[in-house]
């Protein structure tokens, strides 16, 4: 046997990382993933090169598929796979109305038959991978016109997907398609019957589930790999539909929820850390940290209070603000009635940018609280549910419309551009962005945006 001298053919370092990365680069691909709502950190920012800033139903669009049913849950992507939740309806369904605040209760739940639905596309291509009906039947509760019986994005590790149906339950599949297991749930009444929308999150080996409702509120703690429960911990709240936070700062891991009453703090094992009240009555804005500063807001349009507060790491026990106080050793400051209602703020560039549901933006030094611009009318806005995103020196924000208003991100307010689509699209749910595509989810169907380059 001859046996082959491996220092005569040595390849420089350089050279095998080069290659190693060239399969990649030709295709196109990258490694970046968006799991869970509002992607890593539920920030809502990305750092992908050559993000589109520019589209149109037809500019710029790499591809678009027509979705069945209706679903206002955010798509997910883990490498070259795009996930998201549905319910397709036979029969008779009220479409949404744009704008609706009031009036869009229904004491009964329609009478029609839904099949709820986990769908995988193909990030290159748009084509369906997989499809899966998980449950079908009438549905057991009403919701808002303007809700859907899908507004919760699913979750994904990696190896799994978690799609949550919050008054049905929670179902696993492999990244194949394949179920795993599944654990129904006992429906809730929610507040005027408007349905449920906070969507599950992930950390470890356990899912976390926040059920805010008028019957009996809990956070749930759920072992990913089998869906068995781990704890539950009854919470003294009524409906809300803000996803929870797994805030990992330098104290420690906890998991934040923003509440009504109060917006807690618990740690992995289910015990209340901290808490504090001052909340306007409704709450639907995830929190989100940066810097070693939690955010967390609070706007109902007919409240008195819509307060946005950044808050320290490392309390315990009641930290909430006295009357007349702005700040406290753990609150670092808050902005009584700057919250929106809706959307979520976004942290970007030490700024925090606030997009009001009726078309309104504004901006406030991260962390101090200083009024950067206050609120500016967003001309021909209309009405915004969705929240925004930032990428390349850029803020976007998605109104009811479709249409995507485009601001230069700073000190000043200074709108860019505006992106419609289709006029049969309406935009409730907030993107995902992947390498250098931009997943933009409308009523009608899920486009994927990127930036045209020479030979396209």
């Amino acid at each position: 046997m001859t046996r082959t001298s491996h220092a005569a053919t040595k390849v420089p370092l350089s050279v095998i990382v080069l290659l190693l990365c060239l399969p990649a680069v030709l295709l196109g691909q990258t490694q970046e993933h968006w799991p869970q709502f509002r992607g890593p950190g539920a920030r809502g920012v990305a750092s992908g090169q050559n993000l589109p800033d520019r589209w149109s139903a037809t500019e710029n669009i790499a591809w678009k598929t027509d979705l069945p049913g209706r679903g206002w849950s955010s798509p997910i992507v883990w490498g070259q796979q795009v996930f998201l939740t549905t319910a397709v309806n036979r029969g008779e369904l009220e479409q949404p109305i744009k704008g609706l605040y009031f009036g869009g209760n229904r004491p009964k739940p329609p009478d029609v038959q839904l099949e709820y639905q986990v769908i995988c596309l193909d990030l290159e291509s748009g084509e369906m991978l997989w499809q899966q009906t998980v449950e079908e039947g009438s549905p057991d509760s009403p919701i808002h016109v303007k809700n859907s019986y899908a507004s919760e994005t699913p979750v994904t590790d990696g190896q799994r997907v978690y799609a949550y149906f919050g008054n049905l339950g929670l179902y696993c599949f492999d990244l194949e398609g394949r179920p795993v297991w599944s654990k129904r749930f006992e429906p809730k009444t929610t507040r005027f019957g408007w349905g449920t929308a906070a969507s599950p999150v992930l950390h470890g080996d356990h899912l976390y589930i926040v059920n805010d409702n008028e019957q009996q509120s809990y956070l749930l703690c759920l072992d990913k790999r089998t869906g068995q429960q781990v704890w539950r911990v009854d919470r003294d709240e009524g409906s809300n539909w803000s996803t929870p936070l797994i805030w990992q700062n330098d104290h420690r891991t906890e998991i934040v929820t923003a509440g009504t009453d109060k917006v807690r703090s618990y740690d992995l094992e289910g015990n209340l850390l901290w808490w504090f009240t001052g909340m306007s009555v409704i709450t639907i804005a995830t929190p989100y940290a940066d810097n070693g500063l939690l955010y967390v807001s609070s706007g109902y349009v007919l409240d008195g209070r819509r307060p946005l507060y950044a808050i320290r790491a490392g309390a315990s026990g009641d930290i909430s603000l006295e009357p007349g106080q702005t700040s406290n050793p753990f609150i670092a400051w808050c902005q009584p009635m700057a919250a929106p209602y809706n959307p979520t703020t976004l942290l970007y560039d030490d700024q925090v940018y606030v997009l009001y549901d009726r078309s309104m933006f504004a901006s406030f030094r991260a962390l101090t609280g200083e009024v950067v611009f206050g609120r500016h009318r967003i001309p021909q806005g209309h009405h915004f549910t969705a929240s925004p995103w930032a990428y390349d020196g850029k803020v976007f924000c998605l109104n009811e419309d479709g249409a995507t208003f485009v601001f230069r991100a700073g000190d000043e307010f200074e709108l860019l551009h505006t992106n419609e689509l289709a006029e049969d699209d309406m935009g409730m749910a907030t993107p995902a962005i992947a390498g250098d595509r931009l997943l933009l989810r409308t009523s009608a169907r899920l486009y994927c945006i990127r930036q045209a380059t020479l030979g396209q």
